[in-house]
């Protein structure tokens, strides 16, 4: 009896000793890849963000101990939450938006982890979770749940010097990057215990190629850089609207577009070209067929008159009919006697003549747009109904020409969209605008890493950046990345700046996010030869019971 006793308590002692174990895995790599993360973190700490869950994952395929799948989800649960929980402010769907977000991570992490222990559970398949990663990044710019806020190689922006070769490969390069460093940390590791000199010298070296070739790259092609193109002088305006109580009251309309006349008029010159105000700023309802009856339009079509050669750039919310035939489109919304409408998150470009626009196309998840498959909530918003519904798109980006200049206009969420933001290059913009309004989330880390974004845009296309954001932070961005100039958040302001103007298309405008697609096709070669490997499993397995049934009759 005592020693059955002794046996049950040493048990459970090794069972604590393992759970103890996978909770303090689990929580580092969650705190890690938080603590790496802008605008406050420390980016060197995402070289070993996720080396704690590779060796659990390691260590729970070899002894059982363990479920990857529940370790990975909260894992990667503390790290949305801590990295993203000022969506709060504005949605009370960010709670879904986060645990989704946790499970997708997860998911490809199991993927990755039943893979591996097919292969043999040896620490070269690590290299395994490469494809799976990737691939999932990309679905995160394409499916309905479009959120690449986490993406990896976001992670940079706060060392824009680390990173100059974007303009080769995106954030994509950046993932691969972030991820062969884990990989390598982890296999040395491995290999350290198992005692393994020849695997273990290889990694190491390996390790350091890996992780400072590509830091010296772009060292010295950040020391050598110099903005190309021609002079263009900008005028960014943050007009400072509080998004929940001012700008949406029809009172205060003419007020917003006076305030942005007021702000911006001190700072125009005979060379300003582009005057840049946020999203949203026109909340007076346009009808596109009836843009003349528009009192904003008119106040700002009187005021590019006084300042010629210049245009004015600003977001507002257009409306236009249904053709019809097109009533079951999903975006499209009853306003009564049969007719349909659509309503579009627009940037608009006025200057002394017309009018252009171009419509939002990467809509933000829950607050712009609803799933099709939800239609029970089509006519509804998961925020304040501002918006309701989904918003009718443009089909493909469009660039706004004006003089001698095309200019590119990302409206908010789509700055986050590297491929998307990149197609505006390919049709001649030589310059890059960013309006938004990040006010909805108050003064959080929300607002802060919606601007580094800019700078990693920026990089991609070798294209300046003027950015304009309601509540801030609003500023002009370099072709390195550099913040040439910012305003604070929460004050009313307006800044000027002299940009170049490039015309000059990337390796990466040209060809996109071409590394998350090769990782797609490779994702689906590890998920054919899984299911191989699990048939002959089975194969194997009912062969053997066959044998041993044989064998007892």
């Amino acid at each position: 009896m005592n020693k059955q006793k002794k046996r049950h308590e040493s048990t459970g002692r090794v069972a604590n000793s393992h759970r103890t174990y996978n909770i303090i895995m689990t929580i580092l790599t969650g705190g890690l890849l938080s603590a790496a993360w802008p605008t406050w973190g420390i980016a060197p700490l995402i070289f070993i963000g996720l080396v704690p869950l590779l060796m659990l994952e390691d260590r729970i395929a070899k002894d059982g101990n363990g479920k990857v799948f529940g370790l990975a989800f909260f894992a990667f649960l503390i790290w949305n939450v801590a990295t993203t929980w000022w969506i709060w402010n504005a949605t009370p769907a960010a709670t879904a938006a986060w645990i989704l977000n946790a499970l997708f991570m997860a998911t490809v992490f199991w993927l990755f982890h039943v893979t591996k222990k097919k292969v043999g559970n040896q620490p070269w398949g690590n290299f395994l979770l490469i494809p799976y990663w990737m691939a999932f990044e990309l679905l995160t710019y394409w499916w309905a749940a479009k959120w690449p806020w986490l993406n990896l190689g976001n992670v940079f922006s706060s060392t824009v010097s680390w990173v100059q070769w974007y303009e080769y490969t995106g954030v994509a390069g950046g993932t691969l990057w972030i991820l062969l460093v884990n990989i390598l940390i982890a296999n040395i590791l491995q290999y350290f215990k198992t005692k393994e000199t020849k695997p273990l010298l290889l990694n190491i070296g390996l390790e350091l190629l890996i992780l400072f070739v590509p830091i010296l790259i772009s060292k010295n092609i950040y020391k050598h850089y110099e903005d190309q193109g021609t002079d263009t002088e900008v005028v960014v305006v943050q007009q400072n609207c509080d998004p929940w109580n001012e700008q949406f009251d029809a009172k205060y309309y003419d007020e917003v577009i006076q305030n942005n006349i007021n702000l911006s008029l001190p700072l125009v010159t005979p060379k300003t070209r582009f005057i840049v105000s946020s999203e949203s700023a026109i909340q007076e309802g346009i009808w596109l067929h009836e843009t003349d009856q528009v009192r904003a339009l008119k106040m700002l079509h009187d005021y590019v008159k006084r300042v010629p050669k210049t245009a004015f750039i600003i977001g507002g919310t257009t409306y236009e009919f249904v053709p019809q035939g097109m009533e079951d489109d999903f975006p499209a919304r009853p306003i009564g006697d049969g007719h349909y409408y659509y309503c579009h998150n627009s940037a608009l470009l006025i200057d002394t003549i017309n009018m252009q626009h171009r419509n939002k196309s990467q809509l933000t998840p829950g607050v712009e747009a609803i799933p099709e498959w939800m239609g029970f909530l089509k006519n509804y918003s998961i925020t304040m109904g501002i918006a309701r519904g989904t918003l009718k798109t443009d089909s493909e980006s469009k660039v706004m020409s004006y003089g001698e200049h095309k200019a590119g206009v990302a409206i908010c969420y789509e700055s986050a969209f590297g491929e998307y933001v990149s197609s505006f290059c390919k049709k001649g913009a030589d310059l890059l605008f960013v309006i938004t309004n990040d006010g909805w989330w108050g003064h959080t880390p929300g607002y802060r890493q919606h601007f580094e974004f800019s700078k990693l845009r920026a990089i991609e296309n070798r294209r300046c950046v003027a950015r304009s954001a309601n509540t801030g932070r609003s500023g002009f961005i370099n072709q390195r990345g550099d913040v040439l100039q910012q305003t604070h958040y929460w004050e009313p302001d307006a800044i000027r700046e002299t940009l170049k103007a490039n015309t000059k298309v990337t390796f990466y405008a040209k060809h996109g996010d071409y590394l998350s697609r090769i990782a797609v096709y490779l994702t689906f070669v590890e998920l054919i030869a899984l299911i191989a490997w699990t048939l002959m499993g089975l194969g194997k397995a009912k062969k053997a019971s066959k044998t041993a049934k044989g064998k007892k009759k």
